[in-house]
Formats: structure tokens, C-alpha cells, sequence
């Protein structure tokens, strides 16, 4: 199945992975395109347990974080290839950390991401409500994951309406419009060109923003089975419950692509709604970059094909 990783826009491009190769296709800054096209390795193809449904879930999520990680380094040099004279900073840290410099702040920015997300998303709910409820009493207790859930998901909307205001990540969401909009077109079989792909809807099922809303609704089942009020221990428990949450939401994700149906529809509902924040329409200068990377990986014997 052709899928897009993550729903992530690169910086200027798009990656789509295949069934067997990964491709990213960047806008260089003299307006040309340029694909690279690496061999897809998949955690289920080397070990065939994560094939079962929910472990199925949890190694598609390393392998989009994996990919995802060296498609970002490819694009960062791409695009970054005229930047200019560097900074003091830049050159202090080129000093220290040489040819792992890209490396080095990718990983930087992935533990600072990371402490962020814990810190916003599990700690703050859980703070916030203990606050609550020492004013307003025990009876507030049993509506503990429900208020948590709404407070993380008011978190995310208002973190990406935020986002959105800012003129580069609407270009961004602008390139996740175009990665949408182009896999739709393939999966109806049409013609891959820019007039083709333009006629369709921007808001796929299959999308991560549609994941991450779902993992959130999910948690605030998985909340009510939590039984310490205490910040730093339940959120240790909820961390300790995202490989269950990222395999049932996987397996639900994928019925969404699969079938068309009422209970789908209302499976899918939150996360075509949060589409509406995190894609934008494209120019037809994005599209040109997502059918370019989308191309790269089409298989030739079809067994890409969405039923």
C-alpha cells in the first residue's frame, strides 16, 4: 500500500513510502525537483511475529519514525544547500560535532520533542485536574480520564491552530494537502497529473494527524483503568500503555481505509475534522513535488492497490 509517512511534509518536499522502496522528492532552491529512492526496510519483514494485528501497529510506528528520521537528513541537506554565510553557533557546533553535526541536532530535537510532548500531553492534564478537584471535591473523581482527554485534546487542537498561523508550517500543511490530494488521485486510478490530482479532496482516513486524534480517544478509555492520581505515576502507566493504545489505533486506522461505512465514518470523523487545521490546499508547485515522490514508488506488479 502506498502511504505517506507520518502525513509529514518535509522541508520544501514530501516522502512517500511503498510496499518495497521509500521515496523523497525535494524543491531545491533553483525551483528544480530531486528524488532519492531508497530500498523500504520493514520490522515485520524481518520479523514476521509484528505481523500480527496491534504488534502490526507498533513496528509500523518505529519504521515511520526510522524512515522519517533519515528522509528528514536527506531533505535538511537538500533544501539547506545554499544557506549562506553560517553563524558563530553554526560554526562552534560544526567544530564539535563535525559530520554528525545534522545528527547531533535531530536528536537534540527529538528528546527536547519528546520531554515536551510528555510534559504537555500527560503531565499538564493530570496537574491540572488534581488542581481542579482539590476545589471541587471526591465527586469529580470518576470523570478523571474523561477531563484529562479533553484537556489533551484542547492542547493538540490549540497547539496546531497555533502552528497554522505561522506562515512556513501553513506551507507545510500545505505540502500534506498535496500529499493527500495526490494519493487519492492514485487510488481512483486516474492519470498522475497535476489537473487530476487538483479535483480531489484534501482529508484521507489513513492520515497521522487522524491517528494521533484517535491515540487520544483511545487514552481516555485506557484512563479509566488508571488508578493513581498522582502526576508523575499515572503518567509512568500511561507511557507504559502507549504500545497498546498505538496498536489498537493502528488497527482501526486501517479498517477506516479499508471500508466505507457508518461505524467508520464515525471512527474517522475526528481526525477528517482535524484535517481541516493540518492541510491546506496546495499550489500546483506542491503537487508536482508529491507526484514526483509518489511515482518514485509505485510497484509495477500493482500489489499496491487499495481494495
Amino acid at each position: 500500500m502506498i502511504t505517506s509517512i507520518g502525513g509529514q511534509a518535509l522541508i520544501e518536499g514530501i516522502m512517500m513510502r511503498g510496499p518495497k522502496q521509500t521515496s523523497v522528492s525535494v524543491r531545491l532552491p533553483d525551483g528544480t525537483i530531486e528524488t532519492s529512492v531508497q530500498a523500504t526496510r520493514m520490522l515485520k519483514d524481518r520479523y514476521p511475529v509484528l505481523r500480527l494485528p496491534i504488534l502490526r501497529g507498533v513496528a509500523g510506528l518505529v519504521d515511520s519514525l526510522s524512515t522519517g528520521y533519515r528522509a528528514l537528513n536527506d531533505s535538511a541537506e537538500k533544501a539547506g544547500a545554499d544557506e549562506g554565510e553560517p553563524s558563530r553557533f553554526d560554526r562552534w557546533m560544526e567544530r564539535v560535532f563535525g559530520d554528525k553535526l545534522t545528527n547531533a541536532a535531530v536528536v537534540v530535537g527529538g528528546v527536547l520533542g519528546v520531554a515536551l510532548a510528555v510534559a504537555l500531553f500527560f503531565l499538564l492534564p493530570t496537574w491540572a485536574f488534581n488542581l481542579v478537584q482539590r476545589a471541587v471535591g471526591p465527586a469529580l473523581a470518576p470523570w478523571r480520564a474523561v477531563c484529562e482527554g479533553v484537556l489533551r485534546a484542547a492542547i493538540f487542537v490549540g497547539y496546531m491552530l497555533l502552528c497554522s498561523l505561522l506562515p512556513d508550517m501553513r506551507r507545510l500543511f500545505q505540502y500534506h494537502g498535496a500529499e493527500h490530494k495526490t494519493i487519492f488521485c492514485y487510488e481512483n486510478e486516474q492519470a498522475l497529473t497535476v489537473e487530476n490530482v487538483r479535483k480531489h479532496r484534501r482529508f484521507h482516513p489513513r492520515c497521522g494527524t487522524s491517528f494521533f486524534i484517535l491515540m487520544i480517544l483511545l487514552g481516555i478509555i485506557v484512563g479509566f483503568f488508571i488508578p493513581f492520581e498522582n502526576p508523575f505515576l499515572r503518567t509512568a502507566a500511561k507511557l507504559l500503555c502507549i504500545p497498546l493504545v498505538v496498536g489498537v489505533g493502528y488497527e482501526l486506522i486501517r479498517l477506516c481505509g479499508r471500508y466505507d461505512n457508518l461505524a467508520t465514518r464515525i471512527i474517522a470523523a475526528p481526525g477528517m475534522w482535524m484535517q481541516r487545521i493540518t492541510t491546506k490546499e496546495p499550489d500546483d508547485g506542491m503537487i508536482e513535488v508529491a507526484i514526483e515522490a509518489l511515482q518514485a514508488v509505485i510497484p509495477e506488479n500493482g500489489e499496491d492497490r487499495v481494495g
